[in-house]
């Protein structure tokens, strides 16, 4: 589903495409954790497929019997329960909250972190009446002004009202694509607040070209991004200079780093957010040459943004404006298997991969205050 939705089948019916196999509650093990949570975003984009179907005319008018809804078993499985649906003006379904019901009996083992609390959104759906809600979210994560819009504002107004109505430390989010989008911004915003919520991010975007997609070689590649970080944290150094101080900023960093982490999913074949895995090297390697302050304010600046404020001017938002690949921490899950027609790169379906042999090709990677450090998953 979502922009995978361009290449896959639909995934909606659990007992042919769902993580059937993670019958045992293991919240100790990556992969059944992974494969919980991206179920709960496939479960949201069910839940719209349920509603645009009750909605088609031979339905509505009793013409033909409404075909059963799919959604439950994606959350009821894992002992999940739908809490709250979160709408668009346009009445879609974008996200929802789910209640972990075997929270209390986890509780007592202080060895097993698991949520009491799942926020999940998920990301766009080829249909004509949520096309305007849904890809003016990717035009704002493209252009690096989600803090203008309209979704974003609402998915932070609902997690900051779980926040104050329970904890930050038993709510988890968890998004697809652009969904992911909303699940990072608004973390990044609550962390502001010193409100630290775990996160999962499958398959997030990557608001910049993806040069290493293009072809050519490896070599020009790495020297035209490096000679671009160089250039705007020269360009920024410079004119923001007064504001500048690269040592506090380190050290803020790694203060937060220690709190907040974040759980990325990426696929370096999926153009839309391979770009994460070689922003994180780039950034590894200048920190190696103590140039991680000159690469940390280059990223932060986002011409896009700011033209785009210039033209239609600024609006007052609670929300960052940071871009969202600027991570101080993050643990990174890497799929390196093939992309299939069945199984394209963009898929949130990879995530619940069932053959062992198949996930043997994912690697892990550990992101702490600009350095890089490869782990085994």
């Amino acid at each position: 589903m979502g922009i995978g939705s361009l290449t896959s089948s639909d995934t909606s019916d659990f007992n042919t495409y769902g993580p059937s196999h993670l019958k045992s509650p293991d919240w100790t093990n990556p992969h059944y954790q992974t494969g919980v949570l991206s179920s709960l975003v496939n479960g949201v984009y069910t839940l719209e497929r349920d509603r645009r179907l009750k909605q088609k005319k031979r339905y509505r008018l009793g013409l033909r019997k409404c075909p059963e809804p799919q959604a439950d078993p994606w959350w009821e499985f894992f002992n999940f329960e739908l809490m709250k649906q979160l709408t668009d003006d346009d009445s879609s379904i974008y996200g929802a909250v789910f209640e972990y019901k075997s929270y209390s009996v986890c509780q007592n083992n202080p060895h097993v972190k698991v949520p009491q609390y799942v926020m999940a959104f998920r990301d766009t759906v080829l249909n004509s009446k949520t096309l305007i809600c849904d890809f003016g979210l990717v035009l704002q994560c493209m252009l690096n002004t989600l803090h203008r819009g309209g979704r974003p504002k609402h998915a932070f107004e609902e997690i900051r009202h779980m926040v104050d109505k329970h904890s930050d430390s038993v709510i988890w989010l968890a998004g697809h694509s652009s969904g992911a989008a909303l699940a990072l911004i608004a973390g990044k915003t609550m962390m502001r607040s010193g409100c630290f919520l775990e996160s999962h991010i499958f398959n997030p975007p990557f608001s910049s070209i993806p040069i290493e997609q293009i072809p050519g070689g490896s070599l020009f590649k790495h020297v035209f991004q490096t000679a671009k970080s160089v250039v705007k944290g020269t360009i920024g150094a410079i004119v923001n200079l007064p504001q500048v101080n690269f040592k506090s900023s380190n050290r803020e960093d790694k203060s937060k780093a220690a709190s907040w982490i974040h759980h990325l999913y990426v696929n370096p074949k999926d153009p839309i957010c391979s770009g994460y895995m070689h922003y994180l090297e780039r950034r590894s390697a200048f920190s190696r040459i103590g140039a991680d302050g000159i690469e940390k304010l280059a990223a932060s600046i986002s011409y896009a943004s700011e033209l785009v404020g210039k033209f239609i001017g600024s609006s007052p938002s609670d929300l960052s404006k940071e871009p969202l690949y600027v991570l101080p921490s993050a643990d990174m899950t890497v799929n390196n298997s093939k992309p299939t027609k069945c199984t394209p790169a963009h898929a949130l379906h990879q995530w619940w991969e069932r053959d062992p042999a198949v996930r043997e090709n994912w690697e892990s990677c550990c992101i702490r205050s600009y350095r890089l450090k490869q782990l085994t998953l």
